[in-house]
């Protein structure tokens, strides 16, 4: 006879045997009993479906099933753009007991394939909850739906003299639910940190339909485990960020930026380490570029570019970032440690040129931000957002270079560029590779050798980006297998049918 522990013991085991094996079935698809059990929850404008009544053209659906480079592309026959919390709930539910999967979306800007189906599923798409909740501008938090724009919050809160404390290239069309659930990081977080730190809450909903609701407005908060931060970073995996509660800071009062002229890589650290202790409290970022990604972004007419003379004989550049309480203050500490740079017995930079007035600032910045498209612009771009030490930024760089050639793929005809540039305060080094096209040939060569590298130097397949589809069977360069079980076992138990964001994250 079974003890009562025993007997539950194997209760348990027979659950999670059925669960693994429901996880393992293939998902339905959708079919027009579902679509007419959709139509119950939103109205007619907000269902998008190739199926009948609806029977809209497949194209409509390209923007929604492709990513925005044009390298993901799912099947979907179906979008869903729910309003509130309770629809979303409802789909879910519906979803779960269907085993329909489903795929979150938000802005679609991301570069993992992460919000694109990779077959059928349901899109769920949050572009219609886009309402600020509530914003305290004595604590600068903010509350809103996850479908927010981040431009828009950053618009809100710039009255009550707040900012966001997460800047994107793709501000204008990402929104806060999806840099959430890809723990976003951006140009930023030098200052003001991660949002495994901003967050303050989310509302949830879970794969069986369940909200939770965790929206609090706390900054601290002790008690029991700190459930929103496995949500954060998650990419859709485990539920579907509705609401975010996040800390915004003061909008500095005064903002300055100096582009830098650099005869070698070689200094970039020994600069880093004088500007970090020259700026102190006013350093909000230090962005390196490379001299390609540079000669692209002028190419492309992004930002303002240098004179000739500012740039002949460098090699790299670095973009600083001041934001202060006191325009002056801010000023003479730049104008001090430009000074001591040029003046040194072995200057670590050529030339440096401070920004005069707002419309150079933002030019200066669109310098650096313009890289991204620039290299779209030039072809069908490899891009591998990844950690790795500081010293290894140029190293990785010329390595991958080195490796494509000894391949007979570095040429007009296969690869024409590989450019590094990033984040040097957070150690984030984007090495995008520049092909004519896509090859199987150049994938090939391009992995496993870059996560091989990047696992030489214990560093992250992706240091912001996020895994999404793509990086899926590369998690093992960045994560213990023990790692990775656990992870497994987590989503799991969050969602055992398998149905949110099928193919992303977890390898099969």
């Amino acid at each position: 006879m079974l003890s009562l522990s025993r007997f539950a013991a194997r209760g348990l085991a027979l659950r999670s045997s059925r669960a693994l094996h429901a996880a393992s079935q293939p998902l339905n698809s959708v079919t027009e009993q579902d679509l007419a059990h959709f139509a119950k929850i939103l109205p007619p404008s907000s269902i998008l479906s190739t199926l009948p009544p609806s029977s809209v053209a497949s194209e409509e659906l390209h923007l929604y099933n492709s990513d925005w480079m044009g390298k993901y592309r799912g099947t979907s026959t179906t979008v869903l753009k729910p309003k509130t919390t309770e629809q979303v709930s409802e789909i879910v539910k519906w979803c779960n007991e269907r085993r329909i999967g489903i795929v979150p979306q938000g802005g679609n800007t991301g570069l993992v394939g992460g919000s694109v189906p990779v077959g059928d599923e349901v899109i769920l798409s949050l572009a219609n909850m886009s309402k600020v909740r509530s914003f305290d501008s004595v604590s600068g938090i903010l509350v809103a739906d996850a479908g927010c724009i981040l431009q828009s919050l950053t618009d809100y809160i710039a009255p009550h003299n707040h900012i966001m404390p997460i800047d994107l290239g793709a501000k204008g069309s990402c929104q806060i639910g999806g840099n959430v659930a890809t723990n976003a990081g951006g140009l930023r977080l030098l200052r003001y940190g991660s949002l495994h730190g901003t967050v303050l809450g989310l509302e949830v909903v879970l794969p069986d339909g369940t909200i939770l609701d965790q929206l609090t407005t706390l900054r601290k908060d002790n008690t029991g485990y700190d459930l929103k931060q496995l949500f954060i970073g998650a990419e859709g995996t485990l539920g579907i960020i509705t609401g975010v509660s996040i800390l915004t800071p003061p909008a500095p009062q005064a903002s300055n930026n100096v582009i830098l002229a650099l005869p070698s890589f070689k200094n970039v650290l020994p600069l880093y380490e004088i500007v970090k202790r020259q700026l102190s409290e006013i350093l909000s970022a230090f962005e390196y570029i490379d001299r390609t990604s540079y000669d692209l972004a002028v190419k492309h007419g992004q930002g303002r570019a240098l004179s000739e003379e500012d740039v002949e004989g460098a090699e790299c550049f670095v973009l600083v970032e001041t934001s202060g309480g006191k325009r002056e203050h801010d000023e003479e500490k730049l104008n001090n440690l430009l000074e001591f740079l040029l003046e040194a017995d072995e200057p670590l930079i050529n030339t440096g040129v401070l920004s005069q007035n707002p419309a150079q600032f933002s030019s200066l910045w669109a310098l650096r931000e313009g890289v991204t498209e620039a290299v779209s612009k030039e072809g069908k771009p490899y891009k591998y957002d990844i950690s790795v030490p500081l010293s290894s930024f140029q190293d990785v760089v010329d390595g991958t270079r080195e490796h494509l050639k000894s391949k007979g793929l570095y040429g007009d005809h296969a690869v024409k560029y590989v450019v590094g540039y990033g984040h040097v305060g957070d150690g984030n080094l984007h090495l995008n590779v520049v092909a004519n096209s896509y090859t199987p040939e150049i994938q090939a060569a391009l992995e496993p050798y870059v996560y091989e590298v990047v696992a030489s130097h214990r560093g992250s397949i992706s240091a912001e980006h996020g895994v999404g589809a793509m990086k899926t069977h590369a998690l093992k360069y960045s994560k213990s297998d023990v790692s990775i079980a656990w992870m497994k076992k987590i989503k799991q138990i969050f969602d055992p049918r398998g149905i949110m964001n099928p193919g992303k994250v977890l390898p099969e």
